[in-house]
């Protein structure tokens, strides 16, 4: 039985998978995505069908958990931010070699403006890449509609799906009718596995079938009820919107396009709608979130010259997030007067919580690194703790990607950089510096490292950390001379402690650990709030 309810984008995708009959979600946390595994966990019918919603330890083993569900023939969903994608492309990629049994559905939530990341990467490059459809949503309304019909697709063909979300859509809210609920799918491995087998010869026959799917793909595409052609009387210009940005376009024209409009929101690009359009129409503007994707797509599939506008033309911005303002331009609207108070909002920058056991590491550890190593240099990784790099400690010099703390601080002591400090979080440790702390041991590294544990996921709301509990075994399996893996509480009472500690380590000649671990300041107190309420009630 249908019914309405009011939820962020993530929420509608995380409750159309759940009513699609959903078996299971992997996910490693990263903002914009988190939500969506986080509402399949809170949902009742999680328990209810027992449905897998923990946490796995990154990216590439979600895919893969995903992967093998897929193939004893449950639905599955993957969930990740933009950049998660770049960890979970080898399983991703070749998971359109292998093809799906059971319905699988990628989630890719990307972050223009980089609200919270390091790039503005477009994961719709992804789908093109493997020759996997990609849906994009416009509404949330067609996030949770779009998720049943991905499984559906992805059945169809035994091919993943790749579902592309971005910041605003995933964190915005609207009212969504929901559909019946479906069974889940019942335990059914493939007849045949040979394509399941990535072997040369496998794969050649694979690929042969995976581009004649590719192109039926297409034809699917021109015809979905997400891809929609609407006439208009001032054909000088015709309109092609994806995703999100097709509602910034129905903002400025309340009462209708007076342009015709190509909405996009299920790949591949239908490329005889925009030949259509091309024909009908004296140029093209093309209004999308991300990359100039589309703008540069249609370039190679128009017969004729054609006049296209958009990001690389400067009609739109070519960085950051599109907005009502901005498609306004684009369209020669004059600016909206009602949103000149949008430009006198002051931005926060993010910042450690005071009470954060970050902020003590970094005080002892700046400390020791300006008066006593002043040709030191700190490896920093993505968590909260990146924050280290501004006041008041900049402590840290370097912070690429997941893991690359570690193996950045050992490729530098290769060099001959010494100190040479890593600083990683626990969660992070276990995402992706467990191989690289084993290449520096292999090696002899010389190179301090610090897990700064605060007993949780922080950076995206305290999630479940897969090494809570087990860093020291971790690091001591891996071959860390156990009388180098040192543990303190960093509180400003033990400083000197953790001082002495760096100070020690970074004088070995190998590699050492140091672990100063303290729970989260924000995970504590909701933890003691639980505490609470728990007594009350007994």
């Amino acid at each position: 039985m249908s019914r309405r309810e009011l939820l962020l984008g993530d929420e509608a995708l995380a409750l159309g998978a759940l009513h699609a009959g959903l078996s299971g979600v992997y996910a490693y946390p990263g903002t914009p995505s988190t939500e969506i595994t986080e509402y399949i966990q809170g949902h009742p019918l999680a328990a209810e069908r027992g449905i897998h919603c923990t946490w796995s330890a990154n990216e590439k083993t979600a895919m893969e958990e995903a992967l093998g569900m897929s193939f004893a023939g449950k639905r599955a969903l993957v969930c990740m931010k933009h950049v998660g994608m770049n960890v979970a492309a080898d399983a991703f990629v070749n998971s359109a070699m292998t093809g799906a049994n059971g319905g699988l559905v990628v989630v890719a939530a990307d972050d223009p403006s980089m609200h919270s990341s390091q790039n503005e990467q477009d994961s719709r490059f992804y789908g093109k890449f493997s020759l996997i459809p990609v849906f994009e949503p416009s509404t949330q309304q067609e996030t949770y509609d779009m998720v049943r019909a991905a499984f559906d697709l992805s059945e169809r063909f035994r091919i993943p799906v790749l579902m592309r979300l971005t910041t605003r859509m995933a964190h915005s809210r609207a009212v969504v009718e929901t559909a019946d609920l479906r069974e889940m799918n019942p335990l059914a491995c493939p007849a045949n596995t040979r394509q399941w087998v990535l072997m040369p010869g496998n794969s050649r026959v694979r690929y042969k079938r995976l581009i004649e799917d590719y192109a039926a793909l297409e034809t699917e595409a021109e015809t979905s009820p997400f891809n929609s052609y609407t006439d208009g009387k001032d054909r000088t210009t015709g309109i092609i919107t994806c995703g999100i940005a097709w509602n910034y376009l129905m903002e400025n024209c309340p009462d209708g396009c007076p342009h015709p409009v190509l909405k996009v929101s299920q790949y591949p690009l239908p490329g005889a709608l925009v030949r259509r359009m091309a024909a009908e129409c004296g140029s093209l503007l093309v209004i999308e979130e991300g990359q100039p994707f589309v703008e540069e797509a249609i370039r190679g599939i128009l017969p004729t010259p054609v006049v296209v506008r958009g990001r690389l033309t400067g009609d739109l911005p070519r960085t950051g997030e599109l907005t009502p303002d901005s498609v306004r331009a684009a369209l020669g609207l004059a600016p909206h007067p009602a949103h000149a108070a949008s430009q006198i909002v002051v931005p926060r920058p993010p910042a450690l919580c005071q009470g954060c056991g970050h902020r003590d590491m970094y005080t002892a550890l700046t400390e020791v690194i300006r008066e006593e190593y002043p040709a030191g240099r700190v490896f920093s990784d993505i968590g909260c703790y990146t924050l280290g790099w501004l006041a008041p400690f900049h402590a840290i010099d370097t912070c690429v990607d997941m893991g690359a703390s570690i193996t950045m601080a050992k490729g530098a002591a290769d060099a001959g950089q010494h100190p040479a400090v890593a600083v990683i979080g626990d969660s992070t440790f276990t995402h992706s510096g467990m191989t690289g702390l084993l290449d520096a041991v292999n090696e002899g590294a010389n190179i301090t490292v610090i897990i700064s544990d605060n007993l949780t996921t922080g950076m995206t709301g305290g999630q479940d950390s897969a090494g809570t509990g087990r860093l020291e075994s971790i690091c001591a399996g891996i071959g860390v001379d156990p009388a180098h893996i040192r543990v303190v509480v960093p509180l400003p009472k033990n400083r000197e402690e953790l001082k002495r500690m760096i100070r020690e380590e970074i004088e070995y000649r190998g590699v050492s650990v140091i672990i100063p671990r303290r729970e989260c300041i924000q995970t504590a107190k909701r933890h003691a709030a639980e505490r609470m309420k728990t007594n009350k009630e007994a």
